[in-house]
């Protein structure tokens, strides 16, 4: 089931259903230009994945959420993303741009821009005119992306950022139309998924990443929100949903469901979308049971940090995949520069020589 070939709607053609997770890195140049150590990490797993997705990029610097982070805001980004691209291009691989806007959490911004005021953490409410330049910048990206080569984008709705928060309900208490029901909090992310899909070519794929439900204590969207929102999103464009979850096979883990997420958003998705799913997977039996439960490509975070080549190695049958804490020799070994050793030192128990593991 992992090996088998998907076209989807757009008409690109994946070589099998494992994909790389867009993994911060926080290898980029200062100025958001792609470092050498960044385009190592990535063309490393070029290949082996059937899609390799540059972490999140920001749009605009309004945006920014770290130092070190990938930009795609301007021309000067421009010669990194198409050496990027050009190079997982040559590979089996199909590379896409994870488009992204921190929102409250755009810690590089001298003011956050988000759904209303806080004065006190430099929070400013968006203005209409406002979020028509969040939709134009996320258009001027995808844009960007494809003259640059690359195979598609995703549009960044997950993990608390700006669409999550308009999203949440108890993060958005605006009264306009960017606010109050499902309709009004989708209101912005659905209008940027559209504007992306008429502003590049019907061949270029389109994707949404969210957050579907409460998974790890986060505001957010319950699952019959999450049903409504992508079938809403199919019809704005989108060619594969991407879940960013605990358990990729796994239910919801505070709502009264036995049901898989994945399951219930399949169902809720037409057939020509693609349902990608991250969360929980190392070895090959998590990865077939994600499928079982509906997801159509699988997105591989941790488990692709040490091991570069795991939809090949996952095959063997002895195949055991290193878990962590990881040894920064072995980190070396699989392309993980020293800006990202560095940042996962600072996870409890990911590096033998990093924070200690809780407990």
């Amino acid at each position: 089931m992992l090996d088998e070939p998907l076209t989807l709607r757009c008409g690109a053609t994946l070589p099998h259903r494992v994909a790389l997770a867009p993994l911060t890195n926080k290898q980029s140049n200062g100025d958001g230009t792609l470092h050498d150590d960044e385009f190592t990490w990535l063309t490393r797993r070029a290949g082996h994945f059937s899609i390799v997705s540059t972490c999140a990029a920001y749009v605009s610097e309004e945006g920014k959420a770290w130092d070190g982070q990938l930009g795609i805001a301007g021309p000067q980004h421009d010669e990194g993303l198409s050496r990027l691209a050009s190079a997982i291009g040559e590979t089996s691989s199909l590379g896409i741009v994870q488009l992204h806007h921190a929102g409250a959490k755009a810690d590089m911004a001298e003011v956050k821009l988000s759904t209303a005021d806080d004065p006190d953490k430099g929070i400013r409410g968006a203005t209409p005119a406002d979020l028509e330049r969040v939709v134009d910048t996320f258009v001027a990206a995808a844009r960007r992306a494809e003259a640059a080569g690359f195979a598609g984008v995703e549009v960044h709705g997950a993990n608390g950022y700006l669409f999550t928060q308009f999203l949440a309900p108890e993060d958005n208490p605006r009264t306009d139309d960017y606010g109050g029901d499902l309709d009004g909090r989708a209101r912005l992310l659905r209008e940027t998924v559209h504007a992306v899909r008429s502003s590049t070519s019907s061949a270029f794929m389109v994707g949404v990443r969210l957050s579907p439900v409460d998974t790890w204590a986060r505001r957010g969207l319950v699952l019959s929100d999450a049903k409504a929102l992508v079938a809403q999103l199919a019809t704005d464009g989108a060619d594969f949903v991407h879940l960013s979850l605990r358990d990729a096979s796994g239910p919801p883990p505070f709502e009264d469901t036995s049901e898989p997420v994945a399951t219930a958003l399949r169902k809720a998705l037409p057939s020509d979308v693609a349902l990608f799913a991250a969360g929980g997977v190392w070895t090959r039996e998590d990865a077939e049971a994600a499928r079982a439960a509906g997801v159509d490509v699988v997105v591989l975070g941790r488990a692709a940090i040490a091991h570069p080549d795991w939809p090949q190695r996952s095959a063997e049958p002895d195949f055991e995949p290193r878990r962590p804490p990881w040894s920064p020799e072995h980190l070396r070994d699989a392309s993980v520069g020293p800006d990202l050793l560095d940042y996962l030192r600072g996870f409890a128990g990911m590096v033998e020589d990093g924070k200690p593991a809780r407990g």
